[in-house]
């Protein structure tokens, strides 16, 4: 990133107003949402609404999440400097921008070339350089790189997919939204002694993630 940011005062106010004041404490997550330019991940005819409090299209039907919603599930992933973090469902690239800031590394996995090529752009445009993305069918996870300390699904599946448990490091966090297509729960799983213990923290609304493991079809 190079010049003056003319969205520095916007983003501070958004991590204020929208998440520090809703309940968010993590005060590193908070420093990323401060410092990741989020309207660097829409598409320039929302760059003024980047620091709103909602989501915003980024094209092929995809969304990039309210601020809000993104604070709250990195929260939930508990993460530390060296976790390697699996995210499935790469959209716009912020979430993994933010995901990229608090950790060692990132694999994000997007079924949608396209998509998936729209986000290292963003990315590189940020300066995030510990983000790797993959295209495939996420919700068969990403078994080359496991097992991974951290795993956020950004789509909304109607059950956690088995390939992504198997893929938890023992201690490892997984959260994501599920339930059925419109709305769904918000889920936090933690592997322990090679169980799963689950923990629920209420409503959400995702676009469906799209795979052998999840929904089948677009419609």
């Amino acid at each position: 990133m190079s010049g003056a940011d003319p969205y520095t005062e916007l983003r501070h106010a958004m991590v204020e107003g929208q998440i520090r004041a809703r309940g968010v404490s993590d005060q590193r997550l908070l420093a990323a949402m401060r410092k990741i330019p989020r309207h660097f991940f829409v598409p320039p005819a929302y760059e003024r609404a980047a620091y709103q409090d909602n989501p915003l299209p980024i094209g092929e039907g995809q969304t990039i999440s309210q601020p809000y919603i993104v604070a709250v599930m990195t929260e939930l992933l508990a993460l530390k400097p060296g976790d390697t973090v699996l995210e499935i469902g790469t959209g716009s690239g912020y979430q993994a921008a933010i995901l990229g800031e608090l950790v060692g590394r990132v694999i994000s996995v997007e079924r949608i070339a396209s998509v998936a090529e729209q986000a290292g752009e963003n990315l590189k445009r940020a300066g995030v350089g510990n983000v790797t993305i993959i295209v495939g069918d996420g919700t068969k996870g990403y078994p080359a790189e496991a097992p991974y300390d951290a795993i956020l699904i950004t789509a909304a599946t109607p059950t956690v997919p088995e390939p992504l448990i198997e893929q938890m490091a023992e201690g490892g966090r997984l959260v994501a939204p599920t339930g059925p297509r419109d709305c769904q729960d918000l889920v936090r799983l933690v592997k322990r002694g090679g169980q799963v213990e689950r923990t629920t923290f209420g409503g959400v609304c995702f676009v469906p993630l799209i795979g052998e493991y999840g929904w089948r079809g677009a419609d």
